[in-house]
């Protein structure tokens, strides 16, 4: 009798600590894109030819209007939980001076509870100008101003 009690409270306090609400997750994968002036990735759909664009637009720093990054993340929350994409930028701006800047995007967990799904930063125009030439990232996940996930560039 005591050792079945003993079973039923265990299950009960797991049950109740996985049902608080903490979100979990992951960045996937992380894409950084320059955007031509028409503010284009790429030409066409092929995989082959995004990646000779973005070599292009690199050797032609003039024709670059911004950076898009495109961020695979997945997330298991409560079905509808708003969690936040925050990406930080540094950059050399003029003058060899560093600066930085953040995007940020909210991205919502499904009714299942469990999603997967790529979201879009985009900086470009004046921001871009004044950030320079990106020297490191970082993408993080966050529940409210609960840290959950990140991935870095080599020199974050």
């Amino acid at each position: 009798m005591r050792c079945s009690f003993a079973a039923t409270a265990t299950v009960l306090l797991l049950a109740a600590t996985l049902s608080a609400g903490a979100a979990t997750g992951r960045v996937v994968k992380v894409l950084p894109h320059y955007l031509d002036l028409k503010g284009r990735h790429s030409l066409s759909p092929s995989l082959y030819d995004r990646d000779a664009y973005q070599a292009r637009l690199r050797q032609h720093p003039e024709q670059v209007s911004g950076l898009r990054f495109d961020v695979l993340w997945r997330g298991r929350a409560p079905g509808g939980t708003m969690l936040k994409l925050r990406a930080e930028l540094r950059g050399m701006a003029k003058g060899n001076l560093p600066s930085q800047t953040t995007l940020e995007t909210e991205v919502l967990v499904g009714k299942s509870g469990s999603t997967t799904r790529w979201a879009k930063l985009t900086l470009a125009g004046e921001d871009y100008k004044q950030l320079g030439k990106v020297t490191a990232w970082r993408v993080t996940l966050w529940n409210g101003d609960q840290f959950v996930a990140e991935q870095k560039s080599f020199l974050w």
